[in-house]
């Protein structure tokens, strides 16, 4: 089989990453902290050009990103006014007045037969179970408001933190490990001529950066991936329609509870998050169902607490590009895509791209086989994603506004659709080894939006009454003096970084 060419055969060397913000600086402190010597980095970025940097809400992998960068929790969440996160508090989405948590614990305790919700189901026919819920440590200390965490832990935790310090966080990483920053607009983009590649941004004060691989970090406007390859862009608006968000910060009134809150309303939904020293606030929605006006007012009509800035409008398209590594560059954060911020994956998004580059760097040229594997992966990540995101919506028994009653009849991916009818009729979920939300976040929203399976594994038919009962019963009691011996949140935070919150 003939050996298939590099799009060159220069040896990349030379990393340049267009844009600063979260993006790039998670790029670029993976990139140093990782092959530091073996590449050399330049990042550019402008002080003139404003950030999106409302992505303050993380997922548990954030912390193994952490871990291989080697940065202290504490130090990272004292820096970033951090709190904890255990799961997000889903409030008025299958109909008005609903409330359910999507936590990121484990839900009973499942074998290699069947998981633990075959089980429940049984045991609920029988008049044995509980909630479901009650099966579930982090859900039940979220909503007692209480966290505690150690090394010896297994508590699973994610992260509410201030985005546009985090950036700077990570800026300081990057920079000792090697990364060299420009401060300066990038006015054009030069391009090979018989490749295509990439080989210089051109600064507005005239100065030329060269380079081999080039990360386009540039959100939105995607200056690389985009206006410079035209690299085509598949649009997910029909399945996600929602097109604007105006974000918020607002003072603490109390003590910060260890979730984030997504509550409906008639045109999308709102966030809150709690940060140490104040709250992060904002309202998703479609712009065909809401002026940006009638959002203005109604996000501050929803504050809880005097805000401390005005409401900044975002506006997005969802869906991904057709390729997010082209010839010598590659997409990372906003420039890539987007999945509306429902269940705070843009950060993660931007990581697991980061870290892969690490394991699949060119160093020996780019070559189509290569890029092509990281744009496979990239894909099926993404709308694995985005099949969950849309669960939410699609599930709603609202029908209150035409915003709601078009999710609940809009057709949906098949992917998705096989999912959804998987466990109407069997109970089963299913779930690839690579894929981030697993069966316990699958079953939780489900669940939670009253989608009822018909069927389930008779795994529970095997055991008798006094066993279930036994099983059920000792699983539910650890869970309850686990929640019992946890700290308030508020207090755990102020014991662990060691100084009063928001001092």
């Amino acid at each position: 089989m003939e050996k298939e060419p590099a799009v060159n055969d220069q040896v990349v060397k030379k990393v340049v990453i267009a844009g600063g913000g979260t993006a790039g600086w998670i790029v670029a402190a993976a990139l140093s902290r990782q092959l530091g010597p073996l590449i050399d980095i330049t990042l550019v970025e402008s002080d003139d050009i404003g950030t999106v940097g409302v992505g303050e809400s993380t997922i548990p992998t954030h912390r193994t990103f952490h871990h291989l960068l080697g940065i202290d929790e504490r130090e990272f969440m004292r820096a970033t006014q951090a709190t904890f996160k255990l799961g997000i508090s889903f409030e008025g989405w299958g109909e008005i007045g609903d409330h359910y948590f999507h936590s990121f614990g484990m839900v009973g305790k499942s074998t290699w037969m069947a998981d633990f919700h075959h089980i429940w189901l049984q045991a609920r026919e029988m008049g044995l179970a509980g909630e479901l819920g009650d099966y579930c440590l982090e859900l039940k200390a979220a909503q007692a408001g209480k966290f505690a965490t150690s090394e010896k832990s297994q508590i699973n935790f994610a992260y509410h933190l201030d985005a546009g310090v985090y950036a700077g966080f990570l800026r300081k990483l990057a920079e000792a490990y090697g990364t060299k920053r420009i401060e300066g607009l990038i006015e054009t983009v030069e391009q090979d001529g018989e490749t295509g590649n990439i080989t210089t941004l051109v600064l507005r004060s005239g100065e030329r950066i060269d380079g081999d691989l080039f990360i386009d970090c540039t959100g939105f406007r995607a200056m690389l991936i985009g206006k410079t390859l035209n690299t085509g862009f598949e649009d997910w608006t029909q399945w996600l329609p929602t097109d604007r968000a105006l974000a918020v910060q607002t003072e603490s009134t109390g003590p910060a509870l260890p979730y984030t809150r997504a509550i409906a309303h008639d045109a999308g939904w709102r966030w809150r998050i709690p940060l140490q020293h104040r709250v992060g606030n904002g309202l998703v929605y479609c712009g065909e169902n809401l002026s940006d006006d009638e959002a203005r007012a109604r996000l501050l009509a929803e504050l809880d607490s005097e805000p401390l800035t005005e409401p900044r409008l975002i506006r997005y398209r969802t869906g991904r590009r057709d390729n997010i590594w082209v010839k010598n560059c590659v997409s990372i954060g906003l420039s890539s895509g987007f999945v509306e911020p429902l269940e705070s994956t843009s950060i993660h998004l931007i990581q697991i791209h980061a870290m892969r580059l690490v394991q699949m760097f060119p160093f020996h040229g780019i070559s189509e086989a290569l890029s092509r594997r990281y744009n496979h992966l990239a894909r099926i990540e993404l709308e694995q994603i985005r099949d969950f995101i849309v669960l939410h919506y699609k599930l709603t028994e609202r029908t209150d506004s035409v915003f709601w009653r078009d999710r609940a009849a809009m057709p949906i991916p098949d992917s998705l659709r096989n999912r959804i009818e998987l466990f109407r009729d069997t109970g089963l979920i299913h779930q690839e080894k690579s894929e981030l939300f697993q069966v316990d976040s699958w079953l939780q929203v489900m669940m939670g939006q009253r989608l009822q399976p018909q069927g389930r594994h008779h795994l529970g038919r095997l055991m008798s009454t006094e066993q279930m009962q036994i099983a059920l019963n000792g699983l539910r009691a650890n869970v309850a003096r686990g929640v019992d011996r946890m700290p308030l949140h508020q207090d755990f935070l102020n014991s662990y970084l060691g100084e009063p919150v928001g001092a």
